[in-house]
Order: structure tokens, then C-alpha cells, then sequence
């Protein structure tokens, strides 16, 4: 496991240095157009300065383990996914008027300060926050497409690229229309596959696997793989929201809860609680003014009814469902063991 670990780690920094560099180049560019335009520049390179690197990993490892070798111009095409994220991340945290990522104040907290002296302000810098979302997803493809990989590898993969832009789009709407809406466990699962799952883990090894060639066999193992895994993913996501250190998860535990968000943390809650439970939530969901006693009132209620473990179990299940996958298919042995340690890495994480 150390080993691979290391590899992980190596691989890592290697799609650092090719995004930020890339990032870097075009926000150069940007500014080049004119120097008021500084500010957006540097958001758009804050934006992938940081993060584990998984999509890029996964699309990687769909490569490699349909039988080809380490390519840099494959490197370079996986890592055209980490520019998906970042460009969902500002979107995400724009909607749900984030205030803290990763420790750092969000795009359109950070970008006040470019127009503190304009008219509605604050309406101004979360307009030039979705236009840095924007850019950064015409970054991904440009990437994609420059990445060095014969133009037919690249045809194969394109369909997926709709795919996934139109899943992600399709989970984020959902989340906006059922928040606030009574807790509902399927349905908070079905926003978790189509806003997280399918474009941090499958989708991102369906496109390496087209690239490689892969045939119809590994590309369905690949969704048996990768979708219980991305779900397994946001479950722990949702748990860390609540309660883990925000010093470490570097967003605030009360977001979730003030923004009534449809997770499946709640919805299990709800599902488990009584008439008494259930009125004590009401009066604390959705407020913004919510605070620490608010969070540790919701809190006390999710443990007395088991809610956290729950959604232990349902990560437990994915994560063996994942792995069951990943046997079935008889992959390389490198192949087999990233995706392995991927698998661990991603569902036991503690940030």
C-alpha cells in the first residue's frame, strides 16, 4: 500500500505543476487584454492551486489499465479534469454562497475587493465569480484538446465530454430544486450520482478508457467501479461538512445546514427521527442566522439517532461494492492496486 501511495503521490505532483503551469499561461493571457483584469486572473489560478488530484487520477488509471503505458500527453488530457472541478467548484460555491474553501475566501468573496467601489457590489463580484467558473471549464477543453493525443484517441472520448457536462449541470439543478424541500433519502442520492459521482470518479475513467480503446467489458466495470465510488465519495463529503474540523476540511460545518441542502445525511436523519426530532429540525433548518448551539443541537439529534453511522454503513457498502467491481475485471497489476488504493483514499479520507 505504501508503495502505491507513493505512486499516488508522485502522480500528484506532476498534474500540479502541468495545471498550475497551464493555468498560469492563460491567465497571462487574460491580463494581457488589459491589466484591470488582474484580479479575475488571480482567482482563476486560486481556483487550482490546491485539491487531491482523484479525477485526474481516475482518467489516468482508465488508461493505463485498458493496457497502455504512462503517456504525458495522456497525463495532460487527465488533467484537463481537474479544470472540470475547479470551474464546478466556483459554480458550486457561487450558488450556495460559500464564504471559505479550502481555508481561503471564496472566488466571489475574494473578488469584492475589485469592485467595493462600484454600484451593487456584491451582485458585481459574483458575476465576475461565475465568469472565472466559466473560463475555467473552456480551459478544460482547451487543455483536452491540446494534450498531444492523436485526434481519433480524442474523437473517441468526445461524446463523454457532452456526457459529463450535462450529468454535472443536471445534479446541480437538482440540488437547487429540492433545497428546502422535505428530506428524502433517494433523492438525495440521486443528486449525489449525477452532481459528484459520475464526474469525480466514472466518468473521468470512462474517458481514459476511450482514449486507450477500451473495449465494452472494462468500460461497464468501470461504471460498476466508479459509481458506487463517487457516491461513497460525497457520503463522506457530507459527513466531514458536519462534523469534521474546519480547520482541516477548510469549510464551515454550518453551511449545509443554513442552505437546508438535500444530503443524504440529513434525509437519513429525518427518515430515522420522530414527530418531536422532526419539529426541532424545522426550526433550525434553513436559518441563516443559525449558530454553534443551532449546529450542536442538529448534531446531538443526528447521533441519538444513529444518523452518522448510517451513512458509514452506506459508504462501507459502496466502497465493498467498488472493490467487487474491480476484481471482477482482472486488471494489470498496477492498475488493479491504484484503483485500489483510490478506492480506500477516497472513502476514509479525514479532509
Amino acid at each position: 500500500m505504501r508503495a502505491e501511495q507513493d505512486e499516488l503521490s508522485a502522480f500528484k505532483a506532476r498534474v500540479d505543476d502541468l495545471v498550475c503551469g497551464f493555468v498560469a499561461q492563460e491567465a497571462d493571457h487574460l491580463v494581457a487584454v488589459d491589466a484591470e483584469l488582474w484580479p479575475v486572473a488571480e482567482q482563476v489560478e486560486a481556483a487550482v492551486a490546491g485539491g487531491k488530484r482523484l479525477r485526474a487520477a481516475f482518467c489516468y488509471w482508465g488508461w493505463r489499465a485498458a493496457g497502455q503505458p504512462d503517456s504525458d500527453a495522456l497525463v495532460r488530457a487527465a488533467a484537463s479534469m481537474e479544470l472540470v472541478h475547479a470551474a464546478a467548484v466556483v459554480h458550486d460555491d457561487l450558488i450556495d454562497d460559500s464564504p471559505l474553501r479550502h481555508g481561503r475566501p471564496t472566488a466571489h468573496v475574494a473578488l469584492r475587493s475589485a469592485v467595493r467601489r462600484r454600484p451593487r457590489a456584491t451582485t458585481a463580484a459574483r458575476s465576475l465569480a461565475m465568469l472565472v467558473g466559466d473560463l475555467l471549464m473552456a480551459m478544460a477543453g482547451q487543455l483536452f484538446a491540446v494534450s498531444g493525443l492523436p485526434a481519433a484517441y480524442l474523437a473517441r472520448a468526445r461524446p463523454l465530454w457532452a456526457a459529463l457536462a450535462r450529468e454535472l449541470i443536471a445534479g446541480e439543478c437538482l440540488e437547487i430544486l429540492r433545497t428546502g424541500a422535505a428530506p428524502d433519502t433517494s433523492a438525495s442520492l440521486q443528486v449525489i450520482r449525477y452532481k459528484t459521482a459520475k464526474y469525480t470518479v466514472e466518468q473521468p475513467l470512462l474517458i481514459g478508457g476511450a482514449l486507450a480503446g477500451a473495449g465494452a467489458r472494462l468500460r461497464e466495470g468501470y461504471s460498476r467501479y466508479g459509481l458506487p465510488m463517487g457516491e461513497a465519495f460525497q457520503l463522506r463529503d457530507d459527513l466531514l461538512g458536519l462534523f469534521g474540523d474546519p480547520d482541516r476540511t477548510g469549510k464551515a460545518n454550518l453551511d449545509d445546514l443554513r442552505g437546508h441542502r438535500p444530503t443524504a445525511l440529513l434525509a437519513e436523519t429525518w427518515r430515522l427521527a420522530g414527530d418531536t426530532d422532526r419539529e426541532r429540525l424545522r426550526t433550525l433548518l434553513g436559518r441563516r442566522d443559525l449558530n454553534r448551539d443551532g449546529l450542536e443541537a442538529v448534531r446531538e439529534v443526528m447521533r441519538r439517532l444513529g444518523a452518522p453511522d448510517r451513512i458509514e454503513e452506506m459508504i462501507t457498502v459502496r466502497v465493498r461494492e467498488s472493490l467487487d467491481a474491480l476484481d471482477d475485471l482482472d486488471l494489470p497489476a498496477p492498475a488493479a492496486a491504484a484503483l485500489t488504493t483510490l478506492a480506500h483514499s477516497a472513502a476514509a479520507r479525514r479532509h
